[in-house]
Parts: structure tokens; C-alpha cells; sequence
């Protein structure tokens, strides 16, 4: 589990095959500094496994079907990605429950300088707006962001805003990011599992009636 706090910057130095995968090496020497083979490190919000480390880097197998859902399908060397270790049991979550498995991506559509922040607009996928509530929960990228605009639920081109402060810019790879940019999503666990739980029908509508009620 992570918690959308980016603890450093690190940069891509290898991409290799692997099978119907890929192989990626990453510069990160914060982040290896305690890690060990089998750890668990988000890149850009995706949940990797530590396969390989030296003094200032790790290696991880990405699969495919996580290259389908995110950013990572087209990643290459010298690529800025936002990392975070696994949170420690008993840490602080200064963010929001982040589990590194993504949605899916959304396309930045707008980036509004502000005098103390920036606004950004991502265009989102239909089956994803339904999760997105203003003033809720969102990684993007890996970064736990409050939501801070989101479009009507008629919209047929869904999108949400959010509302960077100087020290997100600065900590993290979206000082740099422009309309056209693709960014990794999750959503809010606790959204997923209610839009799950309405999918069904009710407990007591499905109970077997025989052998009498309850």
C-alpha cells in the first residue's frame, strides 16, 4: 500500500524486452537506499516488484497488461518518474489509501498558471467519472491530489480538475507537464468497491428463502 506521497524523482536509464513485457531499470537512490529483492516501489503510481538494486538504482519487470492500462507502453530512457516506497506499518498516511494498480489514463487538456498554484484539467475515460467526486481523492501519476472541479454527469467528455501547489510542482514530475500529457489513474478504493456493491442486487433480494428466514 502507498500513499500518493512522492518521496523522490527518478530517472529511467534502462528499458529492455521481456517477453510481452518489458525489463525497467531506474536511477533512484533514495528509494534503494532500505530496499530489498521482492520491495515494492510505485513508479508513476504503478506497484512494481524490486527484481534487481544496486548503490543507486533498481530493476523491475512491468507485464502487460499493465503496459495496457498505463503510461508505462511507451517509457524510455532519460523518462522523469515519480517514485514512492511501500508504506511502513504504523507510518503516517499523510495522503490517501493508494494501492499502485491503475484505472486506466487520462489526457491533460488545460494547465492554468495561477499566482500560487496551477490548475490542471484532465480528460477522463466515460467509465471513470462516476468515481471522481469534487473535493474527493485522486492519484494521478502516483501523487495523492485533492480533487478540486469535476465536470456535470451528463458530460459526454468527462473531465476533473485539481490544484497544484508549489511544493507538489517541485517534488514531482508535473513542473513539467503540458496539455496532451497522458497520466496514470486510480481512483478512490472506496468508490471502486461501492459502484461494485450497487452492481448487484441487494443481500436480501438475493438470500436462498428456503429453510425459512432469518
Amino acid at each position: 500500500m502507498f500513499t500518493g506521497l512522492i518521496e523522490e524523482i527518478g530517472r529511467v536509464t534502462a528499458v529492455e524486452p521481456s517477453g510481452d513485457g518489458i525489463r525497467l531499470t531506474i536511477h533512484a537512490p533514495q528509494s534503494v537506499a532500505d530496499a530489498a529483492h521482492g520491495d515494492s516501489i510505485a513508479v508513476s503510481g504503478v506497484c512494481l516488484t524490486v527484481v534487481a538494486r544496486d548503490g543507486d538504482g533498481f530493476t523491475a519487470d512491468v507485464m502487460r497488461q499493465t503496459l495496457d492500462m498505463s503510461t508505462l507502453a511507451d517509457v524510455s530512457v532519460d523518462r522523469l518518474v515519480n517514485l514512492e516506497r511501500a508504506t511502513a506499518a504504523g507510518g503516517r498516511l499523510g495522503g490517501h489509501i493508494v494501492q499502485g494498480h491503475i484505472d486506466g489514463t487520462g489526457t491533460v487538456v488545460e494547465v492554468r498558471p495561477g499566482d500560487q498554484w496551477r490548475v490542471i484539467r484532465v480528460a477522463i475515460p466515460q467509465h471513470l467519472a462516476p468515481l471522481i467526486v469534487d473535493k474527493g481523492s485522486i492519484a494521478m501519476d502516483g501523487v495523492s491530489l485533492t480533487v478540486s472541479a469535476v465536470s456535470e454527469p451528463a458530460a459526454t467528455e468527462p473531465w476533473f480538475e485539481v490544484s497544484l501547489i508549489p511544493e507538489t510542482l517541485e517534488a514531482t514530475t508535473f513542473d513539467t507537464v503540458q496539455p496532451g500529457s497522458p497520466v496514470n489513474l486510480e481512483t478512490d478504493i472506496l468508490a471502486r468497491h461501492v459502484q461494485r456493491l450497487l452492481a448487484f442486487p441487494s443481500a436480501a433480494a438475493a438470500a436462498p428463502t428456503e429453510g425459512g428466514s432469518l
